[in-house]
This record gives structure tokens, C-alpha cells and sequence, in this order.
């Protein structure tokens, strides 16, 4: 019996809808689209915000350093990478009409800023009933230790979660360390997968 329900945020509750704002970004510095999405999620300092040893600061001064552009330049380049992300409203509803008989929680591998971010920008940190942020823990999906400790702080059997993520890999990573999972795709498949696990109707 499934009782904490556990979501992935960056590709699942957060979306970039309009490729849009990002290719034009990058078409100003000559890059394509993947490069640039590469120089803020899949460099060396990327990865050390991840794991919490750097500060997302120290991160978003390597990019400006990469790209030739001046310190204080970050909160424009955030709103033209970031322009075309959308939080998922429908999903937030449904995540919040959740809680009371389940369980709910967010694993995300995300730089230290994350928390303030759900807080104060997104406003959706009171949909969670516990939020497991890689930067903070020091560990980051798939490795199976982050698993592990989801399982430990829930005081739950792997078996009485469920886990949802875009990356196929996290999800395959989750399945092994026992946990119930399932593939991000689109809403509506994800919903309808879940309510199977859940036994709800949509």
C-alpha cells in the first residue's frame, strides 16, 4: 500500500514549455540550445552545486566566466534561460489535494538555492511534507544512497513508495533500491499511472 507519493521538480512540476527565450540566448552567444543547456546543467561546477559543494552562486559566476559577460549580469541571464519554464498549476493541485492521505515529498537534485526558490518564487513549498534536496544531502540521483535516505527520513518501507521522475535512469535507480516508480512523460500519462498505484479516480 502506497502511503508517501515523492516527485521529481525540474522536468515534472517545473517545464520548459517554450524552447523559445533559451534559443535565442544562445543564439546571441553562438551556441546551440543543447550546448548552452549543457554550460548551466552538465559542467564540472554544475555538478559541484549539485552535490552542495559549491554554493549555486559560485556556479551561476562560472557560466558568466564561460560566457565572457560580467558578474552582475546573472539575473538577466537567469531570465532569458529560464524564460520559457512553466510551473505546472494542475500538477501543484493535485500534489496539494494529495496531502492529508498521503504522504508528500520532493527529491530533486538542485543547487542550495532551491529551498528559498520553492518558497519565495514558486510558492509551492507547503505542498511537501518533505523536501530532499541533492545540494543539501551531498548526494544526487541515481546514485542509490539518496534512495536511501528518502526511505530512512520516511521511516517507510521502499514498497510504500512511489517515486516520479523524467529521467529514466532515476527511475530505474529508485525501482532497484525497492521503490514503487514511474517514468515522467506528460502529465496526463504520469497522473494516470499513479492512480493506478493509488487506486483514484482522475
Amino acid at each position: 500500500m502506497i502511503k508517501t507519493v515523492i516527485f521529481d521538480l525540474g522536468g515534472v512540476l517545473i517545464r520548459t514549455e517554450d524552447r523559445g527565450p533559451r534559443q535565442d540566448l544562445a543564439d546571441k552567444y553562438g551556441m546551440s540550445y543543447q550546448e548552452l543547456s549543457d554550460l548551466v546543467y552538465r559542467t564540472e561546477s554544475a555538478d559541484l552545486a549539485t552535490r552542495g559543494e559549491i554554493s549555486a552562486e559560485d556556479h551561476h559566476q562560472e557560466i558568466l566566466k564561460s560566457l565572457n559577460l560580467p558578474p552582475d549580469s546573472i539575473s538577466a541571464f537567469e531570465d532569458e534561460f529560464w524564460g520559457g519554464d512553466l510551473l505546472d498549476e494542475k500538477l501543484v493541485e493535485f500534489i496539494s489535494n494529495l496531502r492529508g492521505e498521503y504522504r508528500t515529498a520532493l527529491l530533486s537534485n538542485a543547487w542550495d538555492n532551491l529551498r528559498q526558490l520553492l518558497k519565495e518564487l514558486w510558492k509551492i513549498d507547503h505542498i511537501f511534507d518533505h523536501l530532499f534536496i541533492s545540494a543539501e544531502l551531498g548526494l544526487a540521483k541515481p546514485e542509490p544512497e539518496i534512495y536511501q535516505v528518502a526511505i530512512e527520513t520516511l521511516k517507510q518501507d521502499p514498497s510504500e513508495l512511489i517515486f516520479i521522475d523524467d529521467f529514466i535512469e532515476n527511475v530505474e535507480a529508485a525501482r532497484e533500491v525497492g521503490l514503487n516508480a514511474i517514468h515522467f512523460r506528460n502529465r496526463e500519462q504520469a497522473l494516470a499511472d499513479l492512480a493506478e498505484h493509488l487506486d483514484l479516480e482522475l
